[in-house]
């Protein structure tokens, strides 16, 4: 907990005296009164149904009798008092007192000649009398780590340009569109030499926008995933401990600088979505918990209002005025911040009530089960709420069990998220890539049962930072083999997720094969593209992601058994896959054929469906993806020769580790 003495001397620090030099009062055209809390918003609010609450909480510039200034908001109801302090009061506990709201216990407060660039915290006096240094909870704006004071600004300024990409939105069907997701932790895509007053050599949000969007736009990905954009004291939670659910974090830069990054992203077409965690919340002193002196934002109840495992928080989802927190939140980042989607993060670990925790460490629910009843209302009360009102935006579920409808409809049951992450299909997937290729004909199916429940949601395939961290190496050290064999692998195992019905997502650094294990404190080793072998993994990864977004067959029917066709889901002995991808019309249809072994089958046979001719438009032994470059004739006719249980086929000179695509 802060003590008054290090709070006085914030303003000293050169955050304090940044910010101090703006402190004179903005003159926003603002009508008196307009923002203050009313009898209705406490009503809403405590129904849990305010869902722009976020602009009646917090710090707003407004104007009263006549004076501009700014007027702060909280929610504090088990507080005994709560005081405004900041640089604009030196730091004094008990010159600002706020004045308490019935019956909700909301304080308020105007301060006249304050502005952008006032810092601040609450000062909460407990029943008990001790005193809690608080950021604020609804705040947009932090102060740069190891500072954590809340600093006001105005977030309506901002000329958005993106009307364009909105409307277009409004009527996607992402379902039947291509999504290729770029995964991006923002502090370590890249960074600048360390300098003065910028230790840490982190891109502003700006300067990001200009190098990310030239990157993704030219390596065929529709959207990015940022990771760690709510405001966090720990850059090694990676963002997932948030303090500051309404503030982009001040690593790179103000909340303006994030919504011109937005801005910029979509002027260049690409969706934009945000990792969002309301599974919990970290114990820092000046965040959410005990926030008043109780239990205010988590459950009282430690067996159900703490995660052992990961020594946080858990959101209360009884409560109105917590679930309206988050649902409001959800929207704020939509609304206001024009994000394409979120991605919820830990789902799993909402649901169930008995998550990371043995006998005896949980409650069950009223009928005895270790389904958390209030949890599974909350997710469907958002995403109605979020999807109803923002059309064209998806809601991710992270979610790693086999929770049934996750993306069903709420009024059929189901918890009512546009996708879910297949964490089943990605663990599979993996152990059979890290196998020796001899012993992958003794584990064929754990490549094949993913479709037998493919249609259960709507699924996005995933290869995410979570796979590549610490302990658990990059893709290309998971691979088996010599140096030559684990790209040759590794292209494999891409094709066949761009083959396999579902979305996709990659993690930064896995498109050019990232050598070392990813970690928050270092930019990717983009030095390796100056290597052959690391080029070529790009350039094929490129290859996929523009073939997938041309060709229709390859995201139009993901959710639908007719765009997909087993050809043989049962070669073992020589560990290749072949299957077809379907297009709605039946008209543009695509051939894969994927050989899992170092050996080469020249006289390799292919049933088909149709006899009709069979054009290869991607093969991974050309010399530009660092194959052997051997000349394979462009068209193959298919005859009537039975093969794979089929009337009709075709001969391939299939290469080791080959992969073979054909337009039919």
């Amino acid at each position: 907990m802060a003590t008054v003495k290090e709070n006085k001397k914030k303003k000293t620090t050169k955050t304090a005296e940044k910010t101090k030099k703006v402190t004179v009062p903005d003159k926003p055209e603002k009508k008196e009164e307009t923002l203050y809390v009313s009898e209705l918003d406490q009503y809403l609010f405590g129904q849990g149904t305010h869902y722009d609450i976020y602009k009646k909480m917090g710090a707003h510039l407004t104007v009263k009798d006549g004076k501009s200034g700014v007027y702060f908001a909280v929610w504090a109801p088990n507080a005994q008092a709560v005081y405004l302090t900041g640089d604009f009061n030196e730091w004094s506990e008990t010159s600002h007192p706020m004045k308490r709201l019935e019956p909700l216990g909301i304080y308020e407060l105007f301060v006249p000649e304050i502005g952008k660039g006032a810092v601040y915290k609450y000062l909460v006096v407990t029943k008990r009398g001790e005193k809690k240094y608080k950021s604020d909870p609804f705040g947009n704006y932090c102060e740069m780590r190891p500072s954590n004071a809340s600093v006001v600004t105005d977030i309506s300024q901002f000329r958005w340009s993106d009307s364009a990409w909105l409307k277009k939105r409004e009527t996607t069907d992402l379902n039947k569109s291509p999504m290729a997701i770029y995964e991006v932790h923002p502090g370590s895509w890249k960074k600048h030499e360390a300098a003065e007053g910028a230790p840490e050599g982190f891109y502003n949000y700006r300067e990001l926008a200009h190098s990310l969007a030239d990157y993704v736009k030219d390596m065929g990905y529709t959207h990015v995933e940022l990771m760690g954009i709510a405001e966090h004291p720990f850059d090694g939670s990676w963002g997932y401990q948030v303090t500051g659910y309404y503030a982009p974090t001040s690593r790179y830069g103000t909340p303006e600088d994030f919504m011109y990054f937005i801005n910029y992203m979509h002027k260049k077409k690409i969706g934009v979505i945000l990792d969002w965690v309301p599974a919990h919340f970290p114990r820092d002193g000046h965040g959410l918990a005990e926030f008043d002196g109780s239990c205010l934002y988590e459950y009282a109840d430690p067996r159900k209002g703490e995660h052992p495992d990961w020594g946080t928080k858990v959101f209360d989802f009884g409560k109105n005025e917590v679930k309206n927190f988050l649902i409001a939140n959800a929207l704020f980042w939509m609304e206001q911040f024009h994000v394409d989607g979120l991605r919820v993060d830990a789902v799993a670990s909402i649901l169930y009530l008995d998550y990371g925790r043995q006998a005896g460490q949980w409650v069950p629910n009223i009928y005895g089960g270790n389904k958390n009843l209030e949890a599974i209302e909350f997710f469907k009360h958002l995403n109605s709420v979020v999807l109803g009102r923002n059309k064209g935006t998806v809601m991710i579920a992270e979610e790693s069990t086999a929770w049934p409808k996750v993306t069903g409809k709420p009024e059929e049951d189901g918890l009512g998220f546009s996708m879910k992450w297949n964490m089943g299909w990605m663990n599979d997937f993996i152990e059979y890539m890290k196998l020796d290729p001899y012993f992958r004909q003794y584990n064929h199916n754990k490549m094949t049962f993913a479709m037998t429940y493919t249609y259960s949601e709507k699924y996005v395939l995933v290869l995410s930072h979570d796979e590549v961290v610490h302990l658990k190496c990059s893709m290309i050290n998971k691979m088996p083999g010599f140096y030559d064999d684990k790209f040759a692998n590794l292209k494999a195992g891409y094709s066949f997720m761009l083959g396999h019905p579902g979305k996709k997502l990659l993690f930064m650094g896995q498109e050019f094969a990232q050598l070392q294990e990813w970690s928050e404190a270092r930019e990717l080793d983009w030095y390796l593209l100056g290597e052959e072998k690391h080029r070529q993994m790009q350039n094929y990864v490129k290859k996929l992601l523009h073939l997938y977004q041309k060709e229709k067959a390859l995201y139009e029917c993901d959710n639908e058994p007719c765009g997909f066709e087993w050809i043989n889901a049962d070669d073992n002995s020589r560990s290749i896959f072949s299957f077809v991808r379907h297009s709605a019309d039946k008209k543009n249809n695509l051939l894969f054929v994927i050989n899992f072994t170092p050996v080469a089958r020249p006289d390799y046979r292919v049933g088909v469906p149709r006899r009709k001719q069979y054009k290869l438009i991607l093969n991974s032994d050309d010399i530009e993806f660092g194959g052997s470059g051997k000349i394979q004739p462009e068209v193959y006719k298919a005859v009537t020769q039975e093969c794979d249980r089929r009337k009709y086929s075709f001969a391939y000179d299939l290469p080791a580790y080959g992969v073979a695509v054909f337009k039919f």
